[in-house]
This record gives structure tokens, C-alpha cells and sequence, in this order.
């Protein structure tokens, strides 16, 4: 074997020594953060099996201002169409001013808001930005979230007398979203938006200046989407979630002390009504219910008058206290199909009595149970108009067994998590909120178009339909 020389072996070392150097200055100029994005993306495409947040990722649409911070922060002009201004129910993450008194156990401290039902798309949001399973990478995610303040934009417009101004932010939403790439992917049926508002305030169906609302849903690339409010329309891309209440707990524990509370609590009044009259609605049954309520025997139910001068109706306290005292609470239509009250009233342990399926029935389906027997009284309109004098509702009432009231008010008691909103801040351990079930809701439902897509079908087809038996006992148990 040859030897080299001492000279040449000098040259490989000295050869050697530059190639490392060269490539050591070459290596650490080189931008490994391109490279490690790159790489980290292809693993977050391709999430393991083991992944809990596995088909339950969100993507959450970064929007331009216009369309929800910049409306708190004019909420001075949100107050058109209301006695109060908005601006104190902002806080809090939109929960509202926190109520600290206890008021002799009428409520429970750090966890009672005055909270605004018209503030759920901002709630929603601020949960939504606590939610376990969110991802930068749209291509992830089960459902893609919009933040567009549906509801707070709308009430801007409502009583405008130009068309055009009502519905100029939706356009401009819509023009936004569609000419993004993930809007692409499943042209926007992956997509959903929350309101604070009944979904009828964005179905205007012609241009007419008496017409009511916004053409919001009516905008072709809105059609693709879902819209989750506190009320449906008879669409089927539009879905009830809860009308936000007072409560929102921050630990699990809160909720399971105000359920025992509630199973404890004493109630003088078989029934009771919170709400006003409605003479303008010729359809309205609620002045045959408060007079119901008014001539019942024995004072067995009680009435607050909301259209009083001493109205405490936009009271919690007083709210809470009258749902409390009471074993049913009667939630006829209003303005719209839905209440408030309805959850208010279930929160204090209150059975609900229902005079028309679209209050709840084919509403809260994500919520409730399919069973409307089990937690719930159902006396049909036309019984309390043509039985007036008879006194349909105390007749039926009295005649329900005590059995079967403390089955119902148990099951009342056991809905209390599915309806209330836990604190944005926080997330809750072993309840699943209102929040949560909206969400798995919204998922499934989004799951169930992509089958319908993987399968060669059209996913159009049913999706966002009228659907005219919507507000009728037609897919529902109520026997």
C-alpha cells in the first residue's frame, strides 16, 4: 500500500477543513423556518389517529373589522329599536354587567350576568376562541366559523327605509368569503355563522321597504351556509341553538349546586306568566292566557305583567325569583315562535308548558329531547281558544299526577347544562354547555354533506330547502 507523502496528506487536511467550513456557513444561512412550517404543515394535514381533536377541528374566518369589532365599539348606535343602550352589555366578554349580590339565594355569586339575548354572537364567539380544537390550516378543519355579527349589523337597518343599506354588509361578507380557498373546498357548506337575532330577521323575500329584515339568507353564497340563531326559520340550512340566560358558570361544580337548589326549592303557584299582551297580533292566545291566569281558583298562578310601569321583567332577580316560585311556567308564542323565557324558566327548575311545537318542539333539537313528554306540558292553541271559560289550562295542570311532575321537573333540571353558556374564559371539565352541543351539532351535520359529496350526490339537493312541516310534530315522538 502506498504512503503519501507528507505534503499531499498536508493538502487532503487542509482540503477538508475548508469543504466543512464552507458547508457549515452555507447550513446556518440557510432559513429553517420555511422548511419547518413546510413540514409541520404536512403533519398537522395528516393528524394521527391518536389526535383527540381528530374531525372536530374549527377554523375560524379572520374577517375585517367592519364585521364585528367595529359594532362594539359604536355600540351607541346598536340602541336603535331598544329603551336601553348596548354599550354596558358588551362587557364581559359579552356577558353583560355581573350581578354580585346574592339576593337572599335568588341567585348564586360570580356566575349571574345581565346578559342581553341579543350579545349570543358575541358570546359565541369569545367560547369559540377558548374552543380545544382549533387550527390555523383550514384544510384540517371539520367546520369553518364566521365571525360576522349577524344579528348586531342587522339592527343597525332593521327600520331604514333604503333597501340597499340593509343589505349592504351582507354583500360585502359574502363577496369576502367567496373569493377565499377555503371557501372553495366545499363552496361554503362547511361554513357557519351564529346570530343573536331569530333567523326571519335576515329571510326578507322581496324588496318592498315594508318588508322586515335583511336578504342575508337569500344571497346565493349565504344559501351554502348554515346559521345557527336562537330561533329557525322553516329553512333547513338554518338551526336553533339557546337563548342565552343569566348563568354562566365557570366550573362544573357551579351548575351541579344550582341544580340541587333547584330540585329543593319550595313553589307555592302551580303556574305563572311572565310576559305581556299582544292585542296587535290577532293571533296572539296571550291575553286568553293571562286571562286564564288571572281568573285561576285558589290564586294557583301568577302573573307579572311585563307592559307595566312597574315592569321587572328586565330584572334577573325578579325574573328568577317569580320562575322559581313556581312548579309550570306558560311560554305561549310572542313576537316569533320562540322565548327567551323558555330558558329562563327551565334554568329555575320550571316545567315548560307549550301551546305550539315551533316554540321548541322543532326548534332546540341539538338540546331537548326528541321526546317532548319527558320534561315539558303541551296544550294545543286551539284548546285554550275554544275552552276558555272552562279554564283549559288549570284543568289540565291539576290533573297531571305528582309522579309524573317530579319525573318532568327531574328531567327540567337535568336540561339546565344543555342551556346555559359557560363563561368564554374558562372551559368546563366534564359538562357539555349549550356551546358544546352547537358545535357537535354543526360538525355532524357539516359530516353528513361531505358523506352525501364522497358518495357522488349532490349536496345541494335538501340543503337549503323550505321545509313546510318544520314547525309540526311530524318528526317527533309526542305520544
Amino acid at each position: 500500500m502506498e504512503i503519501p507523502s507528507p505534503k499531499k496528506w498536508s493538502q487532503e487536511i487542509w482540503l477538508a477543513i475548508f469543504t466543512s467550513l464552507a458547508l457549515f456557513f452555507i447550513m446556518s444561512s440557510f432559513d429553517y423556518s420555511t422548511f419547518l412550517m413546510a413540514a409541520d404543515k404536512r403533519v398537522l394535514q395528516t393528524p394521527s389517529i391518536n389526535d383527540p381533536c381528530t374531525g372536530k377541528y374549527i377554523y375560524i374566518q379572520d374577517l375585517p373589522s367592519k364585521f364585528n369589532s367595529d359594532l362594539l365599539k359604536n355600540c351607541r348606535l346598536l340602541t336603535r329599536g331598544t329603551e336601553n343602550s348596548m354599550c354596558p352589555y358588551i362587557e364581559n366578554n359579552g356577558l353583560g354587567p355581573l350581578i354580585e349580590d346574592d339576593y337572599d339565594g335568588i341567585l348564586s355569586n360570580n356566575s349571574w350576568f345581565n346578559t342581553n339575548q341579543f350579545m349570543l354572537e358575541v358570546i359565541f364567539h369569545n367560547k369559540i376562541m377558548h374552543y380545544k380544537c382549533l387550527t390555523k390550516v383550514p384544510s384540517m378543519a371539520s367546520v369553518v366559523f364566521v365571525p360576522f355579527y349577524a344579528g348586531l349589523d342587522v339592527s343597525l337597518h332593521l327600520w331604514d327605509s333604503n333597501i340597499s343599506s340593509r343589505d349592504s354588509s351582507a354583500h360585502d361578507l359574502l363577496d369576502f368569503l367567496s373569493n377565499k380557498p377555503e371557501w372553495k373546498r366545499m363552496w361554503g357548506r362547511d361554513h357557519f355563522m351564529v346570530a343573536g337575532r331569530i333567523s326571519w330577521d335576515f329571510r326578507r323575500q322581496t324588496d318592498n321597504i315594508s318588508d322586515w329584515g335583511s336578504k342575508l339568507r337569500f344571497l346565493p353564497q349565504s344559501m351554502n351556509m348554515s346559521m345557527l340563531s336562537v330561533e329557525s326559520s322553516s329553512w333547513n340550512n338554518d338551526y336553533a341553538i339557546p337563548y342565552p340566560t343569566y348563568f354562566h358558570p365557570w366550573k362544573d361544580s357551579l351548575i351541579f349546586d344550582w341544580q340541587t337548589r333547584m330540585r329543593n326549592r319550595k313553589r307555592p303557584y302551580l303556574f305563572t306568566f311572565v310576559g305581556s299582551p299582544r292585542p296587535e297580533m290577532t293571533k296572539s292566545i296571550r291575553g286568553r292566557v293571562i286571562d286564564q291566569c288571572q281568573r285561576s281558583t285558589n290564586s294557583l298562578c301568577q302573573f307579572i305583567d311585563c307592559s307595566s310601569i312597574q315592569n321587572s321583567c328586565s330584572k334577573p332577580v325578579s325574573v328568577m325569583k317569580s320562575f322559581q316560585s313556581s312548579i309550570y311556567c306558560l311560554q305561549p308564542p310572542g313576537d316569533s315562535y320562540t322565548r327567551r323565557s323558555i330558558f329562563d324558566s327551565i334554568l329555575a327548575g320550571c316545567i315548560p308548558v307549550f301551546f305550539h311545537p315551533g316554540t321548541a318542539y322543532s326548534q332546540y333539537k341539538w338540546h331537548f329531547p326528541k321526546n317532548h313528554t319527558k320534561y315539558s306540558v303541551y296544550i294545543p292553541v286551539k284548546d285554550v281558544i275554544n275552552d276558555l271559560k272552562e279554564g283549559t289550562i288549570e284543568k289540565v295542570l291539576v290533573g297531571i299526577s305528582k309522579e309524573e311532575e317530579l319525573s318532568m321537573r327531574n328531567e327540567v333540571i337535568k336540561l339546565i347544562p344543555n342551556i346555559v353558556y359557560g363563561d368564554p374564559m374558562v372551559r368546563l371539565e366534564t359538562v357539555e354547555d349549550a356551546f358544546d352541543l352547537s358545535i357537535k351539532g354543526i360538525i355532524e351535520r357539516v359530516e353528513e354533506i361531505r358523506k352525501v359529496i364522497k358518495d357522488g350526490e349532490d349536496p345541494s339537493v335538501g340543503f337549503a330547502e323550505e321545509d313546510s312541516y318544520k314547525f309540526t310534530f311530524s318528526d317527533y315522538n309526542h305520544t
